[in-house]
């Protein structure tokens, strides 16, 4: 699977722009601020229907203009897929699927799967475990429809109970039959969840290990762990053992949303003890991870972003990155970089076909 030709129409800082891209790699190089990271995030939100960095639409229109639409014509097991994604300011966004409108965005999710490595994934190890979460979900999503339906059926029944217990609160009154409802509810999707997520990680732990040695040569231990009250309890009986917690903070305290996943590196939290270039690593072990568990579940070859990935890694971690895109597992793969010298050095070691696209 590759994209062939890309157009941006109002998208952030771009008026109107046209890419035909080579099937192997692209890269985009020039000042800070010109919009290399715009066009990376744009072909990601062709493949998730939002954008990676700024998850309000209306925020991606051009200043003074009302819509932006972005189009992309994808190759994808010898057919051509067309994709448009637009937005109207006050109207919701649109995604058309060879002209066809979608009626749910999660029927697009999984189509045309992408994985993007920029400096913005650092928040995946200072934030806290909504983003780890996240991120764990975005990538089971992309190759389970069943898990993506469900999560989204859980958080409309847990939007629903904290609702409730709001009301309680409110009104002074409780009703232990209503919630009881919401509990079993919420029992039923977040134990599928809890399953899928740790079926999830038993495949993906090995791939990121296996990754992050090839990045770093080996020199540390790095650990990636399953954060869950679940491993130890079922969710109904931690549902009603926190009932008067819940009762006082009007939300519900435990169940698969307070999840989290554990990042560590000799055996400490890399958050504290990992230096700026081990932390990188571990980023973009996840990540190419991440491109590895899709390619296998997705049995199609992701499309691999890679923003400002020259950044604060040193030379030798480079030089393995390279060697790792160098191999034909790769598909096709998108730069930015600031070092127009630099990239074009990188990408002709490689071995393989490229575009520069100097902004």
């Amino acid at each position: 699977m590759y994209l062939q030709k890309l157009s941006l129409l109002n998208y952030k800082n771009f008026n109107a722009q046209n890419f035909q891209f080579d099937a192997k790699i692209n890269c985009f190089v020039g000042n800070n601020g010109i919009g290399k990271t715009n066009i990376l995030d744009a072909i990601y939100h062709l493949s998730f229907g939002k954008s990676y960095f700024n998850p309000v639409s209306s925020q991606n229109i051009r200043h003074g203009e009302d819509f932006f639409m972005i189009e992309g014509v994808f190759q994808k097991d010898g057919r051509e897929e067309k994709i448009v994604c637009s937005l109207k300011r006050g109207l919701k966004k649109i995604i058309k699927r060879n002209e066809k409108v979608y009626d749910k965005f999660s029927d697009h999710i999984g189509l045309l799967p992408s994985v993007i490595i920029s400096p913005a994934d650092r928040d995946l190890i200072i934030e806290g475990s909504e983003t780890r979460r996240k991120f764990m979900d975005g990538v089971i999503s992309q190759s389970d429809k069943v898990y993506l339906e469900t999560l989204i059926k859980y958080n409309r029944v847990l939007a629903q109970r904290n609702s409730l217990l709001k009301y309680f609160a409110a009104n002074r009154t409780f009703d232990q039959t209503t919630l009881g409802v919401y509990n079993e509810q919420l029992h039923g999707y977040g134990t599928e969840i809890f399953k899928k997520r740790v079926g999830f990680l038993d495949v993906f732990i090995p791939i990121f290990r296996k990754e992050y040695v090839s990045i770093s040569g080996g020199k540390e231990e790095i650990n990636l762990t399953y954060d869950s009250k679940l491993l130890n309890n079922g969710l109904l009986s931690l549902l009603e053992s926190s009932i008067d917690k819940d009762r006082a903070l009007q939300y519900t305290s435990v169940g698969i949303h307070k999840d989290d996943l554990n990042f560590e590196i000799a055996g400490y939290p890399i958050k504290k003890f990992g230096s700026q270039g081990q932390q990188k690593s571990f980023l973009i072990a996840l990540k190419f991870a991440q491109f590895h568990f899709l390619k296998k579940e997705a049995k199609t070859t992701p499309i691999l972003l890679l923003d400002d990935i020259f950044d604060k890694l040193d030379e030798n971690r480079v030089a393995q990155i390279m060697k790792l895109v160098d191999q034909d597992q790769f598909g096709q793969i998108f730069i930015s970089d600031t070092h127009a010298d630099r990239t074009e050095n990188v990408v002709k070691n490689v071995g393989q076909s490229y575009k520069i696209f100097k902004l």
